[in-house]
């Protein structure tokens, strides 16, 4: 059963719902959000708020410098930061239900419910199957090996991605095929429609 937790205040449109999915690096956030966009959901990423930033400070996207650059956001501009940069880019879209991939703060959380109707999708994986789909996604800020997955899963967890984890309104575990991922996936998405 989707559980969806509608804001009180009559003043924000009841129709315009925020799905937030949260996960640690490779549990499968990408592909909810993919099949999200295969259904014409508008998707929006906390990440790549991160990577527009590194690219506007003429940074390479490798894993080191923009976990740096993650975290020296969060101080220089709050812990909300991601959430801030992306509500202006959501009110621009028309649909009243869109998907936000890789919220990792509470205060990320509390920033789009200020604004929007929002449930919170956490997906959860086992670490060594997290590992590997990493290793074989070879994203550019992907970790090459344990010891650099292991700092990059205590650096998310710092900030914050245990919290939105635990107290998400709803859990996908992928432990299994994509296959088997997919299909409750689809299920959760059928639900909110």
């Amino acid at each position: 059963m989707v559980h969806l937790r509608k804001q009180s205040d009559p003043n924000l449109p009841s129709s315009r719902l925020v799905i937030a999915v949260t996960g640690l690096p490779g549990a499968g956030k990408a592909i909810a959000s993919s099949l999200a966009k295969d259904r014409s959901i508008p998707v929006f990423s906390c990440g790549d708020v991160v990577r527009e930033e590194a690219s506007d400070r003429r940074l390479l996207p490798t894993p080191e410098n923009l976990g740096r650059l993650m975290l020296e956001m969060r101080r220089e501009y709050g812990s909300d930061i991601m959430a801030k940069r992306l509500v202006p880019k959501i009110k621009m879209v028309q649909p009243d239900l869109v998907v936000v991939e890789g919220l990792r703060s509470l205060d990320e959380v509390e920033a789009f419910k200020r604004v929007f109707n929002v449930a919170v999708l956490a997906v959860h994986s086992p670490p060594e199957q997290r590992f590997q789909r990493l290793l074989k996604r070879k994203r550019s800020d992907d970790p090459r090996n344990m010891e650099e997955f292991r700092e990059r899963d205590y650096r998310e967890l710092a900030v914050g991605v245990g919290s939105v984890i635990a107290l998400a309104d709803n859990m996908i575990v992928n432990d299994s095929t994509i296959e088997a991922f997919r299909l409750k996936l689809n299920s959760f998405y059928e639900e909110v429609r």
